[in-house]
């Protein structure tokens, strides 16, 4: 558990997958680690500890998305994503800054929801392998009942005499003895995987507004999935004979036990819980929504400043209505990014600058950094690739000449083009290997180096030509 991590072994683990920015990592792991700390507190100073939000300042492709998606998923927590820039202000054609949390809450609900589907898993996986044997046995869903007033037309008389009761009740036996040797072969047989290509026809629902789409204004998203809950409840869904193999069968009948087990309003209280003392907010391009101060710029511009004052109260706390209750955003980790090449953290309105009081900065990457990149991480480009080959039966090997190739001339085409930091190691790895990706299968079988003659030949033309090395950008 992350609880027991302290912030060195966060930073460790991070550096599974990061290289470099020791200042960002060591800032996220302390804020992770409070977090813990805060939950030992007494409930009265508990709510009064809140998180100290955190400002990356650094160019593109350096690592500020992957440090806080990392770290997210290091502690299992709610996150999500957004670019400021994608904001407007209140009473504009545009997303509502709430929408931000209306999506952080959705992830959470979705986490919790998986997390109950696992605990009910195996309860549900048993009810459904019993519904199939009750399918491929014949008996889904029970004896067919008598028809209506069969006994009264005489179609089916009811046993009168001690004697006919007495062989009615044999002749029952008789077929429920027999009825279970059938399902115990049955169960025998799929247990055993014998059945599993067999053809079965089961009953799934078929929502009647399954292709129905509501649009709704800034700040309407959620009235809209209200609508979209209301006229679902009007129009129940119907249900609809599918029929497929036992082995996908079996998956969605488990689905279907699954959520008869699971208690949604529990999900419910768990999601949101996990959003108020758990989630974090990555919100990028924030340098995108400054005031512009010296840009020449006239009129109003609904993506700037008023985005920031809209931001605030999300950031500095406030209560958030979503359809599965509301939510109070004091405790939410917000960590901001931007490049601020053009503007400056100080062009951010001063009421926002408070609310983020950690501000970290991450340096370019060096060529050596690109070296690293490319056989450190534990998903690394070149254990990427060398995976992809194995697929086709290739061996493909990188010596350390190539490496440092590969790394010295993404560094050269990001000083004459645009620095898109690592990104463009995914460039030149693809253009690299686009020969050999290409005529994999026809080659199977083979052991093949990548040395450093061969990465000049394959990357000449992107680093010599720069509106072709724009081009690949």
């Amino acid at each position: 558990m992350i609880d027991y991590l302290t912030p060195k072994e966060i930073v460790e683990r991070l550096d599974r997958y990061i290289i470099g920015q020791e200042a960002a990592k060591r800032a996220v792991a302390i804020a992770l680690r409070n977090r813990a700390r805060r939950r030992e507190l007494d409930d009265d100073l508990r709510d009064e500890v809140i998180p100290k939000n955190i400002l990356m300042i650094g160019p593109t492709g350096v690592g500020k998305t992957e440090i806080a998606r990392r770290l997210a998923n290091l502690a299992d927590a709610p996150f999500i994503k957004v670019e400021a820039t994608k904001f407007t202000e209140v009473g504009y054609v545009g997303r509502d800054v709430e929408s931000i949390i209306r999506d952080l809450v959705d992830t959470a609900y979705r986490m919790e929801q998986q997390r109950a589907f696992e605990e009910v898993q195996e309860e549900a996986e048993r009810r459904a392998n019993e519904r199939l044997v009750d399918i491929l046995a014949g008996i889904e869903g029970g004896r067919p009942a008598a028809p209506p007033f069969s006994h009264i037309f005489g179609a089916e008389q009811p046993p009168s005499t001690p004697e006919q009761m007495e062989s009615e009740r044999q002749r029952r036996e008789q077929m429920a003895r027999q009825e279970e040797r059938v399902r115990q072969f049955t169960r025998q047989r799929l247990e055993a995987g014998e059945l599993e290509d067999e053809e079965v026809e089961i009953e799934v629902e078929e929502s009647s507004l399954q292709s129905m789409q509501i649009f709704t204004a800034a700040g309407m998203e959620e009235m809209g999935m209200d609508m979209q809950n209301i006229l679902g409840n009007i129009f129940p869904a119907r249900k609809t004979t599918k029929r497929t193999t036992v082995a996908e069968a079996r998956r969605v009948l488990t689905y279907q036990e699954a959520e008869k087990l699971i208690d949604d309003q529990e999900v419910a209280r768990r999601a949101l819980e996990a959003a108020e003392q758990d989630g974090i907010v990555f919100l990028d391009e924030l340098d995108k929504v400054t005031g512009g101060k010296g840009e020449g710029r006239y009129g109003p511009d609904v993506s700037r400043e008023g985005v920031q004052r809209d931001i605030l109260p999300i950031i500095e706390g406030c209560t958030v209505t979503t359809k599965y209750g509301p939510v109070n955003t004091d405790h939410i980790l917000f960590i901001c990014a931007g490049a601020f090449h053009i503007s400056k953290p100080s062009d951010l309105i001063p009421e926002l600058q408070g609310r983020i009081p950690l501000r970290v900065e991450l340096h370019s990457l060096t060529q050596a950094d690109f070296e690293r990149i490319l056989v450190e991480p534990d998903n690394s480009l070149v254990k990427q690739y060398v995976a992809l080959m194995a697929t086709e039966g290739i061996k493909l090997e990188f010596t350390d000449e190539a490496i440092a190739e590969i790394a010295r001339l993404a560094q050269q085409v990001n000083e004459q083009t645009e620095n898109i930091g690592a990104r463009r190691l995914y460039t030149m790895m693809e253009r690299l290997l686009d020969e050999l990706s290409f005529t994999a299968p026809e080659i199977t079988g083979q052991h093949i180096v990548i040395d450093a003659d061969y990465v000049r030949k394959q990357l000449a033309d992107v680093v010599e030509d720069r509106d072709l090395s724009r081009y690949m950008l």
